[in-house]
């Protein structure tokens, strides 16, 4: 077993699993195709956090490779298919961290109605005036619309319920009209369309890359929100600063972009309507611990034969 590249300040979560399974593994600094394929032939099991398995990587690690474990729930670094073709495993930790995105997406939303970024800098830097700040509206009774309905946006959602919104979210896998814990399933033109606030909670794949371009983006109310803790890349970035200079919508909050990091020179960071966090959203002491332990199971799991709990493409039956 190998990992392959993390940015822990410690292995203690894996080595406690691992001394209970009596594992062996070895800890690499790979960030390149060719740190993977010099320094990593050979070995069976991976544990990832940035490090690119593209096809070429995965050819070239075969046939011993079997295992891909990812430390984290994205798979943008995984080329899924290419390790399905040469057999190997890839698992990912889907449920770690739900309630920190969630929570996330909660502040982001009072941070961006009650204006609580701009007028802290305002504030501090220039004068204490709270005419800065207008216009401000209420939220009971807004609208806010979920883009996913999965694990977290279901998180999301339960949080929401108690601010006296309507909910309404956008999902394949549910029928229009559906109404899933007092969230009603609508198209996604109704949720741009309707939403006040409307959060980003979907995976990233083919199907949502660019969802968020500046004709869709157009569709949203001017006073509405757009906010997105999910994957970098379901926004379009020059679509968005678009929007929030010709006040298409309001305002946005994001935690993920499509090429991170995000450097200080971006033009988005230049408008009081934005404010951004460096993909912490995933982050607490507790969602670390978590992620940690899970990732070290499962790979032991799949070492000793045992039924995976996070099976991705199914490899193993």
């Amino acid at each position: 077993m190998i990992i392959t590249d993390c940015d822990h300040s410690n292995l203690n979560e894996e080595k406690a699993v691992f001394d209970k399974y009596n594992a062996e593994y070895e800890l690499k600094t790979c960030k390149t195709e060719e740190d993977l394929i010099n320094e990593c032939k050979g070995y069976s099991i991976f544990m990832n956090q940035y490090a690119p398995f593209t096809r070429k990587v995965i050819e070239a690690l075969s046939p011993e490779i079997k295992q891909i474990v990812r430390y984290g729930v994205g798979l943008n670094n995984v080329d899924v298919e290419a390790a399905t073709e040469f057999g190997v495993q890839v698992c990912n930790v889907p449920d770690y961290g739900m309630n920190e995105v969630a929570d996330q997406a909660v502040g982001m939303m009072l941070a961006l109605c009650r204006k609580i970024v701009l007028m802290n800098e305002y504030t501090k830097k220039e004068k204490w005036d709270y005419t800065r700040g207008i216009k401000i509206f209420r939220i009971p009774n807004k609208t806010v619309g979920i883009y996913g309905l999965g694990r977290i946006g279901k998180t999301f959602a339960k949080r929401m319920s108690g601010f006296d919104v309507k909910l309404i979210a956008s999902d394949p896998i549910y029928n229009i009209g559906d109404v899933i814990n007092g969230v009603t399933i609508v198209d996604f033109d109704t949720l741009l369309k309707e939403s006040d606030v409307l959060s980003i909670h979907s995976p990233f794949d083919k199907t949502t890359k660019h969802s968020f371009n500046l004709e869709n983006i157009k569709k949203m109310k001017p006073t509405s929100f757009l906010i997105n803790v999910s994957r970098g890349g379901i926004i379009e970035e020059e679509a968005l600063y678009t929007a929030l200079t010709q006040n298409i919508i309001a305002g946005a909050g994001i935690d993920v972009v499509e090429i991170e990091p995000m450097t200080i020179d971006s033009k988005l960071f230049k408008l009081d309507n934005f404010i951004v966090s460096p993909h912490i959203a995933w982050y607490s002491e507790e969602s670390s611990l978590e992620l940690k332990t899970k990732v070290a199971e499962e790979a032991c799991r799949f070492l000793n034969h045992e039924t995976l709990h996070y099976p991705v493409n199914n490899i193993c039956k």
